[in-house]
C-alpha cells in the first residue's frame, strides 16, 4: 500500500516561531534568577512592535525588554525598530495554591512528590518511530533540518540575500510503511528585493537540499518547490502577525501523532501541557528503543492541582511485541508520572528552554527527555507483567 506523509517546519525568524523562541528566553532569564519561578508567557509580534503578556512570579526582577531585543538580534531583525510593552503580573493564588499542595498531599498523602500538583488539565501525548535514529517521522526531521540549513545559511552569509523568515514542508512516499522516495519539497526563505529568483532557487538546492538529502536523495521526479508563491521580500512580524502556540504540530510530531492542544513555549516545568509531554516522549522513545514496538504513542491525562495522573494509554498500532496493557503496566511501574518526579528526573528547573523552541521540541539529544534510559528497568517490568 503507497501512502503519502508530509510535515513541515519553521525558521527561528517565523513571527510565531519568533514568539516562542521569545517566551522560552524569558522563562530561561526567570529559572537563572529563581528556579522556582512560575512562568505563563505569551508573545505577541506585528510590524514595529512586541507585545509580552502573562503571569511571571519570579523571586528577582527580570529585564524582559533586554531579553527581548537580545532574541531579535541574534535571529537576524534590527531590535531597535521594534517597541517592546510588558503586560505581566503574578499567578493567580487560587492557581498556585492548588499546585504548590496538591490533592493527594490536602487528602493526607504524604510519600514522595505528592505535594506538587499539575498545573493544568488536559491530555498529553508522546510518539516515537522506528524509522529515524531520531525516533520521528522522517518527513519531519527532514523538514526540521532544512530549516536548520536555512538558518545556517543566513547567517553564516552563506547564501546572500537572504532574510530570517522561512519554512518548509516535506512529502514522503511510504510503501507498506516503509520510505521509499521524496515526492515533494516546498521551501519558501525571505529575500532582498534585488535577489535573483532563479539564482536563489539554484542557491537552496546547492547550498541547503543537496546536503540535507544526501544519504536518502530525492530523484528526478521530486517536485522541488522553492518560493511558490513568488517575491517573499517582506517578511517576519512586518508582513504577518506572529504568537506563541501557534506551531503545535511543528513543535511535536508534524501532526503525524496525536496532540493534546496545549503548547509547549512559555511555560514552567509546573505546566503539564510541557512537563507531561516530555515525559510521554521519553516512555514511548523507551519502548520502541526497547524493540516493543515499531511505533508507539503514550497519552497522560492530568487534572489541574492533582499530582497523580487520571489516565495513563498506551497505544502501539498494532506493532508491539507484546500488548498494549502489559506495556501500561509496566510504564506505571517504571515511571513516576508525577509532576515533581518529572521535574526533577528530566532536570526541568534548568534553563534549557530557548534551545528547544525551535526545530521541534524532541529533535535536540540534549534534552533529558531524549535520552532518559530506563531501558533494563522496562525490560524487567514488561517480562513480569507478560509471564
Amino acid at each position: 500500500m503507497v501512502k503519502y506523509l508530509t510535515a513541515e517546519s519553521v525558521c527561528k525568524g517565523h513571527p510565531d516561531k519568533l514568539c516562542d523562541l521569545i517566551a522560552d528566553s524569558i522563562l530561561d532569564a526567570c529559572l537563572r534568577k529563581d528556579k522556582s519561578s512560575r512562568v505563563a508567557c505569551e508573545v505577541m509580534a506585528t510590524k514595529g512592535k512586541i507585545i509580552v503578556a502573562g503571569e511571571i512570579t519570579c523571586s528577582k526582577k527580570v529585564d524582559i525588554r533586554w531579553v527581548v531585543r537580545r532574541v531579535l538580534e541574534d535571529v537576524g531583525y534590527n531590535p531597535w525598530k521594534f517597541a517592546v510593552f510588558v503586560f505581566v503580573h503574578q499567578q493567580s493564588k487560587d492557581i498556585a495554591g492548588g499546585v504548590d499542595r496538591a490533592l493527594e498531599s490536602r487528602s493526607g498523602d504524604t510519600s514522595w512528590y505528592s505535594m506538587l500538583g499539575a498545573g493544568d488539565q488536559g491530555t498529553v501525548y508522546g510518539y516515537a518511530t522506528d524509522e529515524t535514529v531520531e525516533k520521528l517521522p522522517l518527513p519531519l526531521v527532514y523538514a526540521h533540518t532544512i530549516c536548520r540549513k536555512l538558518d545556517s545559511t543566513m547567517k553564516n552569509g552563506v547564501i546572500k540575500g537572504i532574510g530570517p523568515d522561512g519554512k518548509a514542508q516535506v512529502t514522503i512516499e511510504y510503501e507498506d510503511n516503509t520510505p521509499k522516495r521524496i515526492k515533494t519539497i516546498v521551501v519558501s526563505v525571505q529575500h532582498r528585493a534585488d535577489k535573483d529568483l532563479e539564482v536563489l532557487r539554484s542557491e537552496i538546492i546547492s547550498q541547503v537540499l543537496w546536503p540535507v538529502f544526501e544519504k536518502f536523495p530525492f530523484d528526478d521526479d521530486t517536485e522541488i518547490l522553492i518560493n511558490p508563491s513568488g517575491r517573499f521580500v517582506e517578511g517576519g512580524p512586518a508582513a504577518d502577525t506572529g504568537l506563541t502556540g501557534r506551531k503545535i504540530m511543528v513543535d511535536s510530531y508534524g501532526g503525524l501523532a496525536a496532540h493534546g492542544g496545549g503548547a509547549f513555549s512559555g511555560k514552567d516545568p509546573t505546566k503539564v501541557d510541557r512537563s507531561g509531554a516530555y515525559m510521554a516522549r521519553a516512555v514511548a522513545k523507551n519502548i520502541v528503543w526497547c524493540g516493543y514496538a515499531k511505533r508507539c504513542q503514550v497519552a497522560i491525562s492530568y487534572a489541574i492541582g492533582k499530582a497523580d495522573p487520571v489516565a495513563v494509554e498506551i497505544e502501539t498500532f498494532s506493532t508491539g511485541t507484546v500488548s498494549d496493557e502489559v506495556l501500561r503496566k509496566a510504564v506505571l511501574e517504571v515511571f513516576n508520572l508525577r509532576p515533581a518526579a518529572i521535574i526533577e528526573t528530566l532536570s526541568l528547573r534548568d534553563a534549557i528552554y530557548a534551545d528547544t523552541a525551535t526545530y521541534g521540541h524532541f529533535s535536540g539529544t540534549l534534552s533529558r527527555w531524549e535520552w532518559l534510559d530506563c531501558y533494563k528497568e522496562l525490560q524487567e517490568a514488561v517480562k513480569k507483567y507478560a509471564d
